[in-house]
């Protein structure tokens, strides 16, 4: 089986854990992901092979590239798709379509083109047309002001969509004697999408135009011991707080750093930050603060007071599971989304806006630190499935047979 993605190391990790699900069933797997040092080494550890598709996700990313630039980008990552999907594809018996829009629309187009049976696959809801939620606006392309009907902003969407990514996927579609597709959107998601999320944390309500399967998150148990030196950390006093953002920029992070440790100082806690593509670095030297690299999460965040982070789902999840109250400070695209959910259920504090400041954050962890959120957090992380990507792997199979 060919598991495809690109993006970042929320688009990716969950294919660690549905590969490794996979094999265990006698599945032969390939994963196709951008050629990023890390993402190599993660699916190295568990015996995967990496099919690189495209430019480093990480050099992307810190790029910032202009909205403009977005279909040109669009095109170029279709046509990757279409090189390293079609040689990694071959002779497999399904295609597992996810991450960013155009890369999952040229892997269906592969699929289609190979006759190999595919299945569309997101991490979080917003990009599945619902009558409940609005859609995610693409950079550059608002929607207009004052509009609210959810349909009609569907109908926006799906114009925005074949804008950016239409014309790219029919020449390439057209090079390989497929016919064009009238709509991109429908052609990514189809009439029968999976979505890889936990019904508590992220609940899909029916519609009549959607057969949605929700597998639950795909994770993989993390044997991976913590850095000694951070254990000895952790272990020479109260549990800290820690903060990382994952693979945001976060543009001026250092300042965002201080501010961050200054905040959870304010509350009388030692802080763990995670560096993450930001490059996070702390410069007063003290030393109730520890600087990790890649690190297993979800031992750690089992040893913690409080987890600051930006609100992608990886991140969201790990940490419901974990049982330990969030702070929520959300970035772009559906991490606004994570950090409503973080409030709703009671399990931690919604951040307003994606820049904290030091009586911002401040006030967010101590709704955090209460009781009644930490009381709250484990009581949520009991219905937090554990089975997702053995669901999912287990449905793949009887596809392919």
């Amino acid at each position: 089986m060919v598991l495809s993605t690109y993006g970042s190391r929320g688009d990716v990790e969950p294919l660690v854990g549905l590969a490794v699900r996979l094999r265990e069933l006698g599945a032969e797997v390939r994963v196709c992901a951008p050629p990023d040092e890390d993402f190599a080494r993660r699916l190295a550890g568990v015996g995967v092979p990496l099919v690189a598709v495209g430019p480093s996700a990480r050099a992307l990313t810190k790029a910032a590239p202009s909205p403009s630039s977005l279909p040109r980008r669009a095109a170029e990552l279709i046509a990757g798709q279409f090189d390293a999907v079609t040689a990694a594809a071959e002779g497999c018996d399904v295609v597992v379509a996810t991450g960013m829009m155009p890369a999952a629309a040229g892997a269906r187009s592969v699929a289609e083109s190979l006759g190999v049976r595919s299945v569309s696959v997101t991490f979080q809801q917003l990009t599945l047309p619902s009558p409940h939620h609005p859609p995610l606006a693409y950079p550059g392309r608002p929607f207009p002001p004052g509009v609210t009907d959810n349909r009609v902003l569907w109908d926006l969407d799906a114009r925005s969509v074949d804008a950016l990514f239409g014309e790219a996927l029919n020449t390439n579609r057209e090079s390989i004697g497929l016919p064009p597709v009238d709509s991109v959107r429908d052609h990514v998601i189809g009439d029968r999408p999976w979505l890889a999320t936990d019904p508590v944390l992220d609940p899909w309500r029916k519609t009549p135009d959607l057969d949605v399967v929700q597998t639950g998150a795909w994770i993989l148990p993390d044997e991976r011991p913590l850095p000694a030196e951070l254990v000895a950390f952790l272990e020479a006093g109260a549990p800290p707080v820690y903060v990382g953002f994952g693979s945001m920029p976060m543009h001026a992070s250092t300042d965002i750093a201080q501010v961050a440790v200054e905040a959870v100082r304010a509350r009388g806690r030692r802080a763990v930050v995670a560096r993450g593509w930001a490059d996070l670095a702390l410069t007063d030297g003290r030393h109730d603060c520890f600087v990790v690299g890649e690190v297993n999460q979800q031992a750690l965040f089992g040893r913690v007071a409080a987890v600051v982070h930006h609100g992608g789902a990886g991140t969201t999840t790990t940490a419901t599971r974990a049982g330990v109250p969030q702070v929520v400070v959300p970035q772009a695209t559906d991490q606004p989304y994570w950090a409503g959910r973080v409030a709703d259920l009671g399990i931690g504090a919604a951040h307003d806006g994606p820049t904290p400041t030091f009586d911002s954050l401040s006030a967010a962890l101590g709704t955090a630190l209460a009781p009644e959120a930490g009381a709250r957090a484990r009581a949520v992380a009991g219905t937090i499935r554990t089975d997702g990507a053995a669901v999912a792997a287990r449905l793949l199979l009887d596809m392919a047979r």
